[in-house]
């Protein structure tokens, strides 16, 4: 029972955190590792998605109606993360996570270095009138993050918000909320592969699905009533955050 009431604890700061700005597999995955050591990893990484995925649904649902989505672009770039993911679990065995995490900590740096000093980044929406370009462009956004999501996945939440403020000027509070439809889409095309072969702990993610919606709940309303400055700073906070971990990751091994 003490196990349970941990992982729901961590499930529900992952729910809060990931729906402003991504990053709660940075709470709930290493939650679930070190709480439950004898469990195989595919099925603590398939109960974590079960878990994030449910938070990620309310998250989206809570923003639909309450932020502007450019559908016109958030709908090609769902559509081509979710045919992406799997290609990019696909990979997993081709591509060593060593070879991943220098690459993906300095983007994350180059990233964190031009938020802190743009300061007008994000803050403000701009009209953007969208034609086929524009739409090409979501689909290649979608589908390079899909597949690095698939692939390897710290910060897919951070690169998606940057990317949809940098090739389409949304806001901060705008592009987290386009952020979650996406990721919601990856999240499905694991479970795809992860709920078939069984590897989901149905006992242990169906609380911390609820927990994770709770916090997502939360989250939402929290991005909504504090706007993009409140985002922003959880943004560099999380970047922060990433930095250390991959950082230590690789001194690790």
């Amino acid at each position: 029972m003490l196990t349970l009431t941990l992982l729901c604890g961590f499930a529900f700061c992952a729910g809060l955190i990931d729906a402003a700005v991504g990053g709660g597999g940075l709470i709930q995955i290493p939650a679930l590792f070190n709480i439950l050591p004898a469990v195989p990893s595919a099925t603590l990484l398939g109960t974590n998605k079960l878990a994030s995925a449910s938070g990620t649904s309310l998250a989206a649902r809570s923003f639909i109606g309450r932020v502007a989505i450019p559908w016109s672009l958030v709908l090609p770039a769902a559509l081509s993360a979710f045919a992406m993911a799997f290609l990019g679990a696909a990979a997993v065995s081709a591509v060593p996570t060593a070879v991943l995490r220098p690459l993906v900590l300095v983007l994350i740096v180059a990233m964190a270095l031009y938020t802190f000093f743009k300061k007008d980044f994000g803050a403000v929406r701009r009209p953007l009138s969208v034609g086929w370009r524009e739409r090409l462009l979501s689909l290649l956004v979608g589908g390079a993050i899909g597949f690095y999501d698939g692939l390897f996945g710290p910060g897919t939440g951070s690169f998606l918000i940057f990317l949809f403020i940098r090739c389409f000027a949304f806001d901060f509070l705008q592009a987290s909320a386009s952020a979650k439809l996406v990721n919601l889409a990856t999240n499905i095309a694991a479970l795809c592969f992860f709920v078939p072969t069984g590897k989901v702990l149905y006992g242990v993610a169906a609380p911390m699905a609820l927990s994770n919606m709770v916090g997502a709940w939360v989250g939402t309303r929290i991005a909504m009533k504090r706007g993009t400055a409140f985002i922003r700073m959880l943004f560099l906070c999380l970047l922060a955050i990433l930095i250390v971990k991959l950082g230590y990751d690789m001194i690790k091994a």
